[in-house]
Formats: structure tokens, sequence, C-alpha cells
């Protein structure tokens, strides 16, 4: 994965429910991993703004309650700096919905803002992302 321009501040941990921000059926869904990042033995692992995640739906579609997807993270209320020194935060937590390895999307929409870092890390999510911020 590319690195990102900002000193990012993980804000969300594992087990956090959180909104998925896309229109791909699902409302609200939990994290239960975050891929491609390493952490000490005993340590609980968190993420932040444009990691790749692990999700299962708790509320949405009936047919996809329960089923686990990958996800990125689009939005954290944690504020985090940027190299602009301009610091950064949300309302609320929010996730994307991934339909493959490959990073596409599994909505054809994103509702509310997106932040910038996903731009350079996941072009296919910033496309169809109404705004960013």
């Amino acid at each position: 994965m590319k690195p990102l321009s900002s000193k990012t501040t993980e804000g969300v941990n594992i087990g956090s429910k959180v909104k998925a921000a896309d229109n791909s059926g699902a409302r609200i869904v939990r994290i239960t991993g975050v891929k491609r990042k390493k952490v000490r033995k005993g340590k609980q692992i968190s993420c932040k703004i444009g990691d790749w995640v692990k999700v299962s739906v708790r509320k949405g579609n009936p047919d996809m309650k329960g089923e686990v997807f990958d996800a990125v993270v689009v939005r954290q209320r944690k504020p985090w700096r940027r190299l602009t020194g301009e610091r950064v935060a949300f309302t609320d937590n929010a996730v994307a919905l991934l339909k493959d390895d490959v990073g596409n999307p599994k909505g054809t929409q994103i509702k509310g803002p997106v932040a910038k870092e996903i731009l350079e890390r996941w072009g296919s999510i910033a496309k169809i992302a109404s705004m960013t911020a």
C-alpha cells in the first residue's frame, strides 16, 4: 500500500461499530480485524484513515446480516495532523465496503465527505465519493 502524506493517528479500535458510508446495503458494521498491519503480541490492534479492515454486518439488508467483508476506513472522529499543520476530524467513524481484493468498492456512491488521504491510497473509492475534506 502507498504511504499517506499525513501523520494519521489511530482512532478506531477492533470491536467498534461504525457506519457504512456507501449504498451497498449495510448500515452498521463491526470492525473485526485490520489487514496488512502488525502488532506486538497481547496488544489490541487499532486502525486509522485509509486502513484496510475486515468488518461484519450488524444492521442492514437481512441477507447481508452477519456476513464478513473487506472495507476501508474513510472517516474517523479522532483528530490527525496533515503536513500543512492543520488538524482534521470528522463527526463520525465510517467505512466503505469492498467487493474484491483489488480494492473495487461494493457500492456505487458514498454518502458524506471522505478524507483526502483516501485519494492517495484508494483511487476507486475516491471516484464514487460525493466530496472530499
